[in-house]
């Protein structure tokens, strides 16, 4: 097996969580960031080879600082997964410029601030994999309250299919991933009392085996990974 360096966002809770914890259990190379690190701490005891900091993607000091840190502990990067994001939940007519702007800030203005930053340890090979959502594909599925969720996970899948053209020269691959439901913190915000189908681990796993090999078939894709609506 050939171990990767994989960067995680959002990797302190949920998803992200469970990914960081897949690939450490694979014997892979992991940079896990969060703004709280409470539990990758604690993950740390377990596997005392993961690289951990306190990073807000949104702040562009913080992101220089994640730059310097790959710079020197990691040289190459093969696997980025931009798994952070933020979700509001309100009617259209009760939300302002500003929750517009902090929902974009997350899933948008700073997954391509990163991106430019990492592309110096991205070499032929490296796979970057935004986490999308089954709201933002065109024609899927669509819930009141989500205007800015929805359309900013729409706007993410764009950004990789214009950046998986514009390196694919340099052989490195972007690709989204459409997620539908998943037991997560963020889905009972979306959807208050609703069961989802799969859990958080179970989607990790899928996600990690994807961050390892779907740059071998796929490269600008999207691909909807979903079992129920929502």
């Amino acid at each position: 097996m050939t171990i990767k360096k994989v960067l995680v966002t959002g990797a302190g809770k949920g998803i992200g969580f469970e990914i960081t914890r897949n690939l450490l259990e694979s014997g892979h190379q992991v940079l896990a960031i969060s703004r709280n690190l409470t539990a990758l701490k604690k993950l740390q005891e377990q596997y005392p080879s993961i690289h951990i900091l306190k990073v807000d993607i949104t702040q562009e000091e913080q992101l220089k600082a994640l730059t310097g840190y790959i710079g020197s502990h990691f040289a190459t990067l093969d696997i980025l997964i931009h798994n952070a994001g933020k979700l509001i939940n309100k009617p259209f007519d009760n939300t302002t410029f500003q929750d517009f702007m902090e929902v974009y800030k997350v899933n948008v203005f700073a997954v391509a601030e990163l991106t430019r930053c990492m592309l110096p340890y991205l070499t032929e090979g490296s796979h970057v994999v935004a986490i999308s959502s089954m709201g933002g594909v065109q024609g899927s599925a669509k819930f009141p309250g989500l205007a800015a969720y929805s359309s900013s996970k729409g706007a993410l899948i764009t950004l990789m299919e214009l950046l998986a053209e514009e390196y694919k020269t340099k052989g490195i691959c972007f690709n989204s991933l459409a997620l539908g439901a998943v037991q997560t913190e963020m889905l009972r915000q979306a959807f208050p009392g609703y069961e989802a189908p799969v859990t958080p681990e179970r989607m990790a796993s899928y996600i990690s085996d994807f961050a390892l090999k779907g740059h071998e078939f796929y490269n600008g894709k999207v691909l909807q990974v979903s079992s129920s609506t929502p």
